[in-house]
């Protein structure tokens, strides 16, 4: 049941508001002044909160702007009989939901509360999203190796730099680039990837750049591309050097101007993106080949991360292993097992010619397969090696 907390120095306004939100079956505080109600937003945990402004001892606006300083953060709408815009609009700016000028017209009361119930509980939705993903792609490790990695990525991430990620299959390249544009001031924004290798070469272009209706037989209606898609944010091209020549160029011409064109479409559109790349390919020799074109290279690199393999940091398997048994319980919905030292001793003997990513699938298979305990004899029987 939602906890609302009417602050409001008239007795009647608090014990109207109650008595309509009760029947409306939420859980109603009371506080007579500003004072206690900020006493009262400290100590319990409210999802909203109804405040007066004109009020003695502490106004409303001066409680909002002291709650918003909390830990705790409830929702806030404002109420107001001597209210004028100037008023709405400051109290909306210092973090207020809505403006109510009293007396409040019960339908719009009822409506706004049921809105800034809503808008809390996306945002704890999206809080609690946001930590999963975080913990999902957290780069485990403290070799040496992957210690550089972190460093570098730390210094890129705050600039705009672009970064070319390399490394075998495997390794977590991708992993890299989520950290670079999650530390990044444009981690608010969007972050979108697209996997050169796995599109066709004719439809690459259209992909990347988007399409208006009628540029080949199956384009139905206009579609944005990645770039427009990824506009104020992170754009990662993951197999970079698996793209067309033709698609190079596209993308050359997009980072030279910061515009993009529609496939079938004349007009320029403008997008601010950061681009990241990646590939398992030596772009040099690519490029020596006639595979892939230098100046692209030279503008896809400004910064280079090289991915460590498996095998170059396998003193990391353990805390790498930990993560993954814990991770499958959770997706199971089983308690989490438990690997003998002999087991992880093996477990880092192995080439592991698929990194991180074979490694994950060993687990798993050995989750499923193996004992209570994970010993020797389980990896021996189950990790194909």
């Amino acid at each position: 049941m939602p906890k609302i907390l009417i602050i409001d120095d008239e007795k009647v306004i608090r014990s109207t508001l109650k008595e309509i939100l009760e029947y409306e079956k939420y859980e109603i505080f009371e506080a007579q002044d500003g004072a206690k109600g900020l006493e009262m937003i400290q100590n319990e945990e409210f999802d909203l909160v109804l405040c007066d402004i004109k009020m003695p001892k502490m106004d409303g606006i001066e409680v909002l702007t002291k709650a918003a300083e909390m830990q705790k953060q409830p929702q806030f709408i404002m109420i107001s009989a001597h209210g004028t815009i100037e008023t709405a609009v400051e109290a909306t700016k210092k973090g207020a939901f809505d403006f109510i000028p009293k007396p409040p017209d019960l339908n719009r009361l009822l409506l706004t509360v049921r809105n800034a119930l809503d808008k809390k509980h996306l945002v704890q939705e999206t809080t609690v999203l946001k930590k999963k993903l975080s913990k999902k792609l957290d780069m485990v490790g403290e070799s040496q190796a992957i210690t550089i990695v972190k460093e570098t990525i730390e210094k890129v991430a705050p600039t705009d730099a672009r970064v070319l990620i390399t490394g075998p299959n495997g390794t977590g390249k991708e992993l890299v680039a989520h950290w670079i544009h999650q530390k990044s001031n444009r981690s608010s924004a969007p972050f979108v990837a697209v996997n050169c290798a796995a599109i066709p070469s004719e439809l690459i272009e259209s992909e990347l750049f988007g399409h208006e209706k009628g540029a080949f037989t199956s384009a139905m209606k206009q579609r944005q591309g990645k770039f427009e898609q990824a506009h104020g944010g992170t754009l990662f091209l993951d197999e970079i050097g698996d793209m067309s020549l033709s698609a190079q160029a596209k993308v050359l011409r997009a980072l030279q101007e910061h515009k993009v064109s529609r496939v079938g479409g004349d007009k320029e559109i403008k997008v601010d993106v950061r681009v990241l790349a990646a590939t398992n390919k030596d772009l040099k020799k690519e490029i020596a080949e006639n595979k892939f074109r230098e100046d692209l290279y030279h503008r896809i690199s400004v910064i280079l991360i090289q991915v460590p393999p498996l095998k170059e940091r396998a003193e990391d398997i353990p805390l790498l292993v930990d993560k993954f048994l814990t991770e499958i319980a959770g997706e199971y919905g089983t308690s989490k097992k438990v690997i003998d030292t002999a087991a992880l001793n093996k477990l880092q003997e192995f080439p592991w010619t698929g990194n991180i990513r074979e490694l994950r699938n060993v687990i798993e298979r050995l989750v499923i397969l193996g004992g209570k305990n994970i010993s020797a004899d389980d990896i021996k029987k189950y990790a194909n090696y």
